[in-house]
Order: structure tokens, then sequence, then C-alpha cells
């Protein structure tokens, strides 16, 4: 039976896929910092050149689909795991930073 989608689940699978692979060595902050960099630029290039209503839309070929979602876990991936090996709990920070962006930038009355 697979485990219910939540964050410590895919954590510790990603851990578990790279431990069986003996990659932990190359998982250090500043290689999986680089590698978050790199899979962000390959979802970006998929939006290279679009127009801005051609970006609306493009989930709409189903191959370009594929793609953005592909890319789209990959940076997940890697963003769990530097989480992962630094020890930052992502939705926490994601939480504590939202908050900071409410009292720095109110909504207006």
């Amino acid at each position: 039976m697979t485990e219910p989608l939540d964050v410590a689940a895919l954590q510790r699978r990603l851990t578990e896929f790279a431990a069986a692979r003996a990659w932990q060595p190359y998982h250090t902050p500043k290689n999986l910092a680089s590698a978050l960099s790199v899979e962000a630029s390959e979802l970006l290039e998929i939006f290279q050149w679009s127009t801005p209503e051609e970006s609306a839309r493009v989930m709409d070929d189903d191959g370009t689909a594929a793609r953005v979602r592909d890319e789209v876990a990959d940076v997940l991936a890697y963003l769990l795991q530097f989480c992962e090996v630094l020890g930052i709990d992502p939705l926490a920070a994601l939480d504590a930073k939202i908050d900071r962006n409410e009292r720095r930038f109110p909504a207006p009355e």
C-alpha cells in the first residue's frame, strides 16, 4: 500500500531512493541548491519566448503539460532534499514567511 502523500512521506521516499544508490555523499547543501537552480531553469525554459497569454495556456497541450509537471516534480524533489539535509521544515518555513509578508505588506483597507 502506498503512503498518503505528505511532505514527510515524500522526503522519506527521496532519502530511501538516494540511499539505495549511495548518492548521499553528493547531496550536500551546495549541490542540492545547484540542482534546484538547474531544475528551476529547466521549468523556465518551457516558457521562454512565450507571451503571457501563451504561458497561461501551457497546460492545454498534453506534451507540454507533461514537461511542466516533470520539471515541477524535479524542483520540488530537490527542494525537499535540500530541506531534509539542513533540517528545515518547509511547511513551517513557508508559514512563517507568509506571516512576515502579511505584516510587511498589509492588505489595503
